[in-house]
């Protein structure tokens, strides 16, 4: 018998972790279903905390997100683990490989990993990565962790959805200095430091600071610098402790208002945007006419204005 989605979203708001397993597919699939489930269950949501952790490759950011999942667990807190990775979900990749590591709580009911890959350029991945952490909000998960594998465009948007943006270094990134550009100072609430007892952390932890004297208060918050070794559980407690401090802050802060108004209008953006690509793209064979228009763009053979006013009329929108 199929189950109905009010039956199913009971399940997943009860805390079932198979029903929500099938409802995250059902999101990366784009499922019919998956905006029904949604819709009923967005009233049960807005108590989760998002958190997201990104850095790159190599900074220890899953270890990091292993310890710190544990820690909130030793505070009976639930918690939700999103592991955003562009690789192919067929060829897997160092970033899929090392949720073997967070294998420790596969029989612990109070914490649900998953590991979400693009699929293509319709994905959707950032929509879908924020839909997945409402489902998981809904499921009564007090902490949601989003892991991205690294600091592009791309995870910088990702970054976007949480509540709270930890941004992992490591000493000995090669030139200290310019591995702090690309819009990091941006995106980072919190600075995490670690494998810090690597030689050459002391000259890091120093650069990292002194630039972000440079950087302008947000809503008198001033990023900190929180150095840990994740591997063994050092300084684990520190950052739980800062994030609680930066969630206290702009709990507090008269802008709350303003920064949640900001969320949701990104949101509706984020969801506009990515229904008029689907009414735009999302016939039969839209890849590959996408495929031929940028070919011959890049051809010369088009100018790019001409080949979006052509996508635009088979869609029947306005050009």
């Amino acid at each position: 018998m199929v189950t109905t989605t009010d039956n199913w979203s009971a399940q997943i708001r009860s805390g079932d972790t198979r029903a929500i397993s099938r409802a995250v597919s059902a999101i990366e699939d784009r499922a019919p279903e998956a905006e029904q489930i949604l819709r009923e269950l967005f009233p049960f949501t807005g108590h989760a905390y998002r958190i997201g952790i990104t850095g790159a490759p190599g900074t220890g950011k899953s270890t990091l997100v292993d310890r710190l999942a544990s820690h909130y667990r030793g505070e009976h807190r639930t918690v939700g683990i999103i592991a955003v990775d562009p690789s192919s979900p067929f060829t897997g990749g160092a970033i899929l490989g090392d949720r073997i590591r967070m294998q420790g709580h596969a029989t612990d009911s109070g914490i649900f990993i998953r590991s979400m890959a693009t699929r293509g350029y319709l994905g959707g991945l950032a929509q879908a990565t924020g839909d997945v952490a409402l489902l998981l909000d809904a499921a009564g998960k007090d902490r949601i962790l989003i892991e991205t594998v690294g600091v592009g465009q791309g995870e910088i948007e990702i970054v976007r959805l949480a509540d709270c943006t930890l941004v992992v270094l490591m000493p000995g990134m090669g030139d200290d200095v310019q591995s702090l550009k690309a819009g990091l100072m941006e995106i980072g609430d919190i600075f995490v430091l670690n494998k810090s007892e690597r030689e050459g952390a002391e000259r890091f932890e120093q650069q990292l600071r002194a630039i972000l004297q440079l950087v302008p208060e947000r809503e008198g918050w001033k990023p900190p610098v929180v150095r840990t070794v994740a591997t063994e559980n050092k300084g684990i407690a520190e950052l739980a402790a800062e994030i609680e401090r930066f969630r206290s802050h702009f709990g507090a802060a008269p802008e709350r208002r303003s920064r949640e108004l900001a969320y949701w209008k990104e949101w509706l953006l984020r969801l506009l945007q990515a229904r008029l690509m689907e009414r735009a793209l999302g016939g039969a064979g839209a890849e590959a006419q996408l495929e031929n228009l940028a070919a011959a763009v890049a051809a010369r053979k088009k100018d790019p204005y001409t080949a979006v006013n052509e996508i635009l009329s088979r869609s029947g929108l306005p050009g």
